[in-house]
């Protein structure tokens, strides 16, 4: 079993996290004008890389997001940065 490092409670079991998406995917605006084959790829779509990779993640056990920085194929965790607030979703 993998660990990962939950920015704010520290080393936990990777049974505890789950996978938000990549980092960095903008968001198609303006959404009025945006077609469904392209919010289907915005929504589904990811380029699951090989190698270094930049992805958020949560901690289902505190509920906050965080950004992991890993390699895809060795497993190896560079970082895990928390997010400032303005991005996820808070007044800052």
């Amino acid at each position: 079993m993998q660990r990962f490092s939950c920015p704010f409670c520290g080393p936990r079991d990777e049974t505890e996290f789950f996978y938000g998406g990549e980092a960095g995917k903008e968001r198609p605006e303006p959404a009025a004008e945006v077609s469904a084959e392209r919010w289907a790829d915005w929504l589904y779509g990811e380029q699951n890389r090989k190698g270094p990779s930049r992805e958020i993640w949560v901690h289902l056990t505190c509920g906050e997001f965080f950004l992991m920085e890993r390699d895809t194929v060795t497993h190896e965790v560079f970082s895990a940065t928390a997010l400032p607030p303005s991005l996820q979703g808070e007044e800052a």
